[in-house]
């Protein structure tokens, strides 16, 4: 069994380095499931698609809970941080 999908993960209202999220609901992610995620250039409220494409963010998905969920992690690059919501695609098989 495999699972796609996306998510928005926001970094909230003021810069920071990094954040995360968890995906949760999905029954069938077992402890040695690959998990990946990759940023979708699909606008949010606060950023524009091609934001979504030129931003450095880096991007990756861990911390699977069996039979629950995984986390996506998000991190600026840039010393400045990032803020806001940005749109993230995932899958796990």
């Amino acid at each position: 069994m495999s699972a796609t999908g996306t998510a928005i993960v926001d970094f909230g209202a003021t810069t920071k380095s990094d954040t995360s999220l968890v995906v949760a609901g999905q029954a069938g992610i077992v402890a040695g499931s690959l998990v990946e995620a990759w940023i979708s250039p699909v606008a949010t409220a606060d950023h524009t698609a091609d934001e979504h494409l030129c931003e450095d963010l880096h991007v990756y998905a861990g911390s699977i809970v069996a039979g629950a969920s995984f986390t996506i992690f998000l991190m600026a690059r840039d010393l400045n941080g990032a803020y806001g919501k940005w749109t993230i695609n995932w899958v796990w098989f």
